[in-house]
């Protein structure tokens, strides 16, 4: 077996993220000799225990960080901050911190106060995901051909990028460096606007007189099967998501309203060409994220 990247892996937030890269490494030991999960929860703990995907799993994430080379957070973003106040005094020298969240800027600003010189920060966000919650939702195939983006300080150093981007290809995943404030753009068109939208028609289909609502329900094409699907993600990490990605969330969503008025406008006066051009260019997104292997 080749030399491990880790010998030391603990996964904080064993859900659908966590509880995936541990089935990474328990099916591939050149990523980490030994794993180790922590979760609050003590119901997740068990759980985890059960299906024995950690070697070692503990209800204190602070207990859980000793002697870790890395540590690993796929927490929601709104709690990464009070968590990392309150393990890296007990984290050892030279060890990396990570994490799995999907907003930059505001977990950066949540931990970095908190890192002391001889803790190595490195920012991270795999991009992949299903809408299912969890330890038993992991797969050790999740991040297979997906995107993990790195997103370093300017304290990050560049071996401990080295060494995350070692970590997430043995993932499985493909990676970019990416600006902080750039990734929680791309981040707010490509996957924070599309959940906000598929909530949000749900709750207009849930908001119908009882007659129209049972009839959605009844008649659902896969249009709005699709939407419900995306809507039944984890109501906690996603309104964590949208309150700390609010301003890229709120600017992109300020372009789709102008984009969805624009549509309204050519239906209303049936503008042909307008209609079709919108619907080709969805089209060729479709193609273009089928030829790039982004779609299971």
């Amino acid at each position: 077996m080749n030399t491990p990247i880790f010998n030391r892996v603990v996964v904080i937030g064993p859900g659908l993220i966590g509880s995936s890269i541990l089935r990474r490494i328990q099916k591939d030991r050149s990523i980490a000799l030994y794993t180790v999960a922590a979760d609050t929860n003590p119901q997740v703990c068990e759980r985890v225990r059960e299906l024995a995907i950690a070697d070692e799993v503990y209800q204190d994430p602070v207990q859980s960080v000793k002697d870790a080379d890395c540590v690993v957070l796929a927490i929601p973003v709104g709690a990464m901050g009070e968590v990392a106040k309150n393990i890296i005094p007990h984290m050892k020298k030279g060890a990396i911190l990570t994490d799995t969240g999907s907003t930059k800027e505001s977990v950066i600003k949540a931990i970095e106060p908190y890192v002391t010189s001889d803790i190595v920060f490195v920012p991270a966000h795999p991009m992949a995901g299903t809408e299912f919650s969890g330890p038993d939702a992991g797969f050790e195939s999740l991040f297979e051909n997906r995107w993990c983006l790195i997103t370093p300080t300017p304290h990050t150093t560049q071996a401990g990028i080295d060494k995350i981007t070692k970590f997430w290809q043995a993932m499985g995943t493909n990676i970019r460096i990416l600006d902080i404030k750039h990734h929680d753009k791309v981040c707010a068109i490509v996957s924070h606007l599309p959940h906000l939208i598929a909530f949000t028609i749900c709750n207009t289909a849930d908001s119908l007189e009882d007659e129209a609502r049972s009839e959605v329900l009844d008649y659902a094409a896969s249009g709005f099967r699709d939407f419900t699907r995306v809507a039944s993600s984890d109501p906690t990490m996603w309104r964590d998501v949208f309150l700390n990605n609010r301003e890229a969330i709120l600017e992109m969503l300020a372009r789709f309203t102008e984009d969805a008025q624009a549509m309204a406008k050519a239906i209303r006066w049936k503008d042909e060409d307008y209609i079709t051009q919108t619907i080709q260019k969805g089209r060729r997104i479709r193609k273009s994220l089928i030829d790039n292997k982004q779609l299971q």
